[in-house]
């Protein structure tokens, strides 16, 4: 997938996360760790958001490709972010995939 389509993916899921009530903090939160797509606060909650876009499911949707190695860079990722806040959040790592158009939001995709 190119930064074209990456970014398109990412518009549709803040698009999608705001039309259900989420306020999106950030986009494309870097850090050298890593980066984290989507940002987002639901009720007292800071959610972390994984953007995975496929145009069909011929190599699997796309929350199946979440790798080990991808959460251990979202985790370092996101308690740097946390390290930045100046009070303590509840948070939760979830996935959104969106395949062949259609999006799929997996709140809690992970745990730590």
């Amino acid at each position: 997938m190119g930064l074209i389509e990456g970014k398109k993916g990412e518009d549709e899921a803040a698009d999608y996360l705001k039309n259900i009530g989420y306020e999106i903090l950030s986009k494309n939160f870097r850090s050298k760790f890593g980066e984290i797509d989507i940002i987002a606060k639901n009720g007292c909650t800071i959610v972390f958001v994984e953007v995975k876009m496929r145009k069909n499911k011929r190599f699997g949707s796309g929350y199946e490709s979440v790798s080990r190695s991808k959460i251990e860079k979202l985790l370092k990722t996101a308690n740097y972010f946390l390290s930045l806040q100046k009070s303590d959040f509840l948070y939760r790592f979830d996935v959104i995939s969106i395949d062949d158009g259609k999006i799929c939001h997996i709140e809690n995709a992970f745990q730590i």
